[in-house]
């Protein structure tokens, strides 16, 4: 198996998690989700999986957009403002349960990619 195939299924196996993560809720919000998700499943289970790599995927481009607009602003923030000027800053600033959250969310992902490349190693 090509280590390139690896990181696809992982990448994919990623999405479609965060997919159904995604559907979970929906169906929380509201049961019909829940119940044509589950017909979905009985009917026809590979275009539920697409269906939820793609929700997946849509779900990971607006996190990366969340996260790196955070960064930005942080950055942003901490060169702009001079020490002891008084000004405020509007920059956005998430909870600190949600910045949490995203610490340990990064720190999984950074230990995934190490994996990954070990194993990409060992199959060279």
């Amino acid at each position: 198996m090509n280590s390139n195939d690896i990181f696809q299924n992982v990448q994919k196996g990623f999405r479609v998690t965060l997919g159904a993560a995604g559907t979970l809720i929906d169906s929380l919000q509201d049961p019909r989700n829940g119940e044509e998700a589950l017909n979905k499943l009985r009917t026809n289970p590979d275009q539920l999986v697409e269906e939820l790599a793609a929700k997946g995927e849509m779900t990971e481009q607006e996190a990366r957009t969340f996260v790196d607009g955070l960064l930005n602003s942080a950055q942003g923030a901490s060169t702009s403002s001079a020490p002891g000027s008084g000004s405020t800053s509007n920059a956005p600033s998430a909870p600190p349960d949600v910045q949490a959250d995203l610490e340990v969310l990064t720190n999984q992902i950074a230990e995934l990619r190490k994996e990954l490349q070990d194993l990409t190693e060992q199959d060279k």
